[in-house]
């Protein structure tokens, strides 16, 4: 009669242990992958994030500091959208996501990086 209660605290023992040990989920955004906002157009997109953000650091090394998938004119009009940090300035490229074609690759405005920086230092 004792076993099965000895093997009930065994069972409740191992697995508080695993519990203790198993490592935490990553956190959903790190300083390697940025925010997410367009989720409710990734159903249209023929192009993943993955293959998009690939294909942005392709024609802009750096790293990238802001993502979105938009719907703008140009394109498809389905576009994601990088803001990638290279050098010191940051960049605008912009991926057509039906495609995977590049629409855009410029820098930001100046605006647009002060805007950017005042995000960044009230993180």
């Amino acid at each position: 009669m004792h076993r099965p209660t000895l093997s009930l605290i065994a069972a409740a023992a191992l697995s508080a242990s695993s519990a203790a040990t198993a490592k935490p989920a990553p956190a959903a955004t790190s300083a390697a992958s940025p925010t997410f906002t367009g989720h409710q157009h990734a159903h249209q997109a023929h192009v993943t994030l993955a293959a998009a953000r690939a294909i942005a650091l392709k024609v802009r090394p750096g790293q990238i500091t802001d993502q979105e998938l938009e719907k703008e004119g140009g394109g498809s009009g389905l576009r994601y959208s990088f803001d990638v940090k290279s050098g010191g300035k940051t960049y605008e490229v912009g991926v057509d996501a039906m495609s995977g074609k590049v629409l855009e690759n410029g820098s930001e405005s100046a605006a647009a990086e002060a805007v950017e920086a005042a995000s960044e230092h009230h993180k």
